[in-house]
């Protein structure tokens, strides 16, 4: 079995696959937070896994904790998932292929293997919202990083002397008036607009066929969107698992 993780900026996303499993066809997946990461190595355990893809933005502690608790279950090395010039007909058009973030080159693989030959922007919707556009000839152009959708919540309330901090009221913020009025809903309905805004405006100027929208915030911000998308949970574990039998096919990263 192959299993997936994609270790972001608050929580650890990963997905159990058949070996001849379709991207985004899997039999367990889940998510945890840092600070319960000692939760993965039970959750993993029993699945027969033979190998490992991983894609980590959370920084060198991570690997290492990661790399510890998968040492008992695999009988090779996982794969330490990177962004690189060209990747499954992907070309990363970015000044410094490497720089890239290993999460956004995996989502901008998956999008592409779940709607080839088009035009895509690719959103992610997390503890920072990305923002990418892949072009029909199979190019990854380049983006935008702007602070989440919690983020932009946050910061307001910590930046000024009188404004509320909103808080979710469930999994998703229902989506206020656009002129709201009261101060609560209109902090949300700006920090909605700017999120769903930038999306637009990335679509626009791509021309894109489709947006693929992702992330943890992704049910709030995709309802106020006026272009063609659609919303899939973990673009970025597709993306992995799109590749993994490439990656398997390479020597084991150190």
């Amino acid at each position: 079995m192959l299993l997936l993780v994609d270790a972001g900026n608050t929580r650890i996303k990963w997905a159990i696959a058949a070996q001849d499993a379709a991207p985004g066809d899997w039999t367990a997946h889940g998510a945890v937070p840092h600070a319960e990461l000692d939760r993965l190595q039970a959750a993993w355990a029993g699945h027969g896994l033979t190998y490992a893809v991983v894609s980590n933005v959370a920084g060198h502690a991570m690997q290492a904790q990661l790399a510890a608790l998968l040492a008992p279950l695999l009988p090779v090395a996982p794969h330490w998932f990177t962004s690189r010039a060209a990747l499954n007909g992907l070309r990363n058009g970015y000044r410094n292929p490497a720089q890239l973030g290993s999460d956004r080159f995996a989502a901008a693989l998956g999008a592409r293997s779940l709607a080839p030959g088009k035009a895509l922007v690719v959103a992610t919707c997390g503890t920072a919202t990305t923002v990418d556009a892949v072009s029909a000839a199979g190019d990854f152009i380049g983006g935008m990083i702007l602070p989440g959708l919690g983020l932009m919540l946050g910061a307001l309330a910590r930046g000024t002397a009188q404004l509320p901090q909103v808080a979710p009221g469930a999994d998703a913020y229902a989506a206020p008036p656009t002129f709201a009025d009261h101060t609560s809903d209109a902090i949300l309905s700006g920090c909605l607009a700017a999120q769903a805004g930038a999306i637009e405006r990335a679509c626009a100027a791509l021309r894109a066929d489709l947006c693929i929208v992702s992330g943890g915030a992704a049910a709030s911000v995709a309802p106020l969107l006026s272009v063609p998308h659609w919303m899939l949970d973990n673009i970025v574990l597709v993306g992995l698992h799109a590749v993994a039998p490439l990656l398997a096919a390479e020597p084991a990263s150190p």
